[in-house]
């Protein structure tokens, strides 16, 4: 495909990565260098070798304050001013005054909490390469009688295009020739299979789930549906700012205050070494460990419950969110047909009727005959060998089954053979998203109604997301409202949108951020836009479309909602811990700082300080490996 909507950088497409990208990849390393010099520098001194402790302690330090420098540029450059700026000062000061093993010590202090950010962070990457191995690269074109075979790109406006069964409609086009059964679940969300006549058009992305049917083309491959849906996941996980570390937060303020600190001591007593201590014990490691000690942790226990969190923004997000935006199909619903009702017309018997259905529908690949054989088989119903079967696409199936006629599909097929059935009785408005008619010998036998069931856990998890501070509570949807309102009747939801496609779903969450910062919860490709351009994004990974599970920034690895609020509690609890772990070091830093000011103490004894408090600030963090949170379904009674 000569197209592509999914550009990549110039510099990392030919291969060359920046020196602050080198660094950035060598940080999760960074402690080894401090910490081997450290040891080695300690025999030397120990064996009366003073010159190769010397090397050995500024080596590593020198090493370490050359990475920080590089991150520090690059930060700098977008406007970024951290606290890393006064472990830059502490250490190239310690080198400058020939405080060598001080330097070293700072040196492990700041790549320890380099490495644990970097196993913290992740590098889960968000490439979508699930989307592009979906979109088909080639196409069938008619030319002059024959089907070739050509690349996608070489499609038109107006080619008439041959789809197969189990082929992903290629472009956006109509139906010329047969009738469409297509999977439209991936932009739509709809859970089950729609029939499309000629003339009509059809969207790319879609799965053609029946007989094969020719496509006439009305835009080319990258002005197409599919196409939209990828550069729409682009744009807004291009937009999607990246959460600054808690640590910046209090940046400027403590950055000035360590140097007025220091300035002063050093204005004062006229000794550097008083200034050097200030910096040693300001060296802001309380707040560049705790941090991310917290959040390895939550992330542990996280995963703990099959919640993939990709990374320590995610997580620290999710204690924040206040608007949550849930698809219906696979997420609220479990995504595929169920049988409702059955509905038998006398003088047949249901369990017959099933069995003599099921039977005929072995034949076929349709989803809903697929539903309709597992049902039988479940219930230990024993199916004939059906003969003679033959499926119009869109319409049903007929075959005889042990020396009976036996017709199963919609109400097109039973009117051609001239059969009437009872008029559907009253159900539940809008709940059956299929309907199925079956007649036996000519004679109408029974009325099948599927629906997409409501999961049982998805009102128990609504409610419990609520007792975690989600105070609104949005459905949006690719289904029929009339479907979505039955079905979810009763749940607590604030606000209801349905017929929704990609964008649209993208357009809710834009809206809904004037309540608060937004959480998506979705499963299918449809749903990947929108879980991008949320401020975090939630996917259910078990089953739901691998572009999702890119898209999103918590991934649940279990077919189920329960563990999405016990994960929220984690978030809080963790962001609370480190929370506490960055105020109490910052408090301590600040009471060395004026103990060093006043030439109480050394800059080795400054670092050596600072790692105390290091030790309680990680043990505090750790903390956040305790305290599981009590089960979802304690929260409360599930709501209906």
């Amino acid at each position: 495909m000569t197209t592509s909507v999914h550009p990549v950088p110039a510099a990392r497409e030919a291969g060359q990565p920046t020196f602050a990208h080198l660094a950035e990849q060598v940080r999760g390393w960074l402690a080894l260098l401090p910490l081997s010099g450290l040891g080695i520098g300690l025999s030397a001194q120990a064996l009366g070798r003073p010159d190769l402790a010397f090397l050995a302690f500024a080596v590593p330090t020198l090493a370490v304050l050359t990475v920080l420098a590089v991150q520090i540029a690059a930060h700098l450059a977008r406007g970024d001013v951290g606290l890393d700026l006064v472990a830059l000062l502490s250490m190239g000061g310690a080198l400058a005054l020939s405080q060598p093993l001080a330097g070293v010590v700072i040196a492990l202090m700041y790549a320890g909490g380099q490495s644990l950010e970097a196993y913290a962070a992740g590098r889960a990457g968000a490439a979508m390469t699930a989307l592009i191995a979906r979109q088909p690269r080639t196409a069938l074109r008619a030319e002059d009688g024959t089907i070739r075979e050509v690349p996608l790109a070489a499609v038109m406006p107006d080619d008439r295009i041959l789809v197969r069964a189990g082929d992903v409609v290629p472009v956006d086009g109509r139906v010329a020739a047969g009738r469409a059964v297509l999977d439209a679940s991936s932009l739509t969300g709809e859970a089950l299979p729609v029939t499309v006549d000629p003339g009509a058009e059809v969207l790319s992305g879609t799965l053609n789930v029946g007989a094969p049917f020719t496509l006439i083309a009305q835009r080319r491959a990258d002005e197409s549906t599919y196409a939209g849906v990828v550069r729409l996941v682009e744009a807004a996980r291009s937009s999607k700012a990246p959460m600054a570390r808690m640590a910046d937060r209090y940046g400027l303020a403590f950055l000035a205050l360590t140097l007025l600190v220091a300035g002063t001591a050093w204005a004062a007593t006229g000794d550097p070494l008083r200034a050097l201590a200030v910096l040693v014990v300001a060296t802001p490691c309380p707040l560049i460990l705790a941090v991310p000690v917290a959040l390895v942790s939550g992330l542990s226990s996280a995963a703990g419950l099959g919640v993939l969190i990709k990374g320590g923004g995610a997580l620290e997000a999710l204690a924040r969110m206040r608007v949550l935006v849930i698809d219906k199909t696979g997420t609220l619903t479990h995504g595929r047909a169920c049988l409702s009702r059955v509905r038998t017309v006398p003088p047949f018997a249901e369990t017959e009727v099933m069995r003599l259905a099921a039977s005929l529908d072995q034949a076929s690949g349709h989803p809903i005959a697929r539903a309709l054989v597992a049902l039988a088989r479940a219930r230990g119903l024993t199916l004939a060998q059906p003969s003679d079967a033959v499926e119009e696409a869109g319409e049903g199936l007929v075959g005889w089954v042990e020396g009976r006629q036996v017709r199963v599909g919609g109400p097109r097929l039973m009117h051609r053979h001239g059969l009437t059935f009872p008029p559907s009785e009253a159900g539940p408005e809008g709940a059956a998203v299929a309907t199925v008619l079956i007649a036996v010998d000519g004679r109408p036998a029974a009325i099948l109604d599927f629906a997409d069931p409501l999961r049982t856990d998805g009102g128990r998890t609504l409610a419990a997301l609520r007792a975690c501070g989600i105070e609104r509570v949005v459905l949006a949807t690719g289904d029929r409202r009339a479907v979505a309102e039955a079905l979810v009747a009763g749940l607590p939801i604030d606000d209801l949108t349905a017929d929704l496609d990609p964008s649209g779903k993208t357009a809710i969450v834009a809206r809904e951020r004037r309540h608060g910062p937004v959480m998506m919860v979705g499963d299918g490709i449809n749903d990947a836009p929108a879980l991008a351009a949320a401020d975090l994004g939630v996917a259910l990974g078990a089953r739901g479309a691998a572009a999702a599970a890119e898209a999103a920034d918590i991934v649940l690895l279990v077919d189920t909602l329960d563990p999405l609020p016990q994960a929220m509690r984690i978030a809080r609890r963790v962001r609370a811990i480190a929370l506490q772990s960055v105020l109490a070091g910052l408090g301590l830093s600040l009471a060395g700082m004026v103990a060093a000011a006043l030439g109480h103490l050394t800059p080795l004894q400054g670092a050596l300080l600072q790692e105390a408090i290091d030790v309680a600030v990680v043990l505090n963090a750790m903390r956040a490996l305790g305290g599981a949170p009590r089960p979802a379904a304690q929260e409360g009674p599930p709501v209906p």
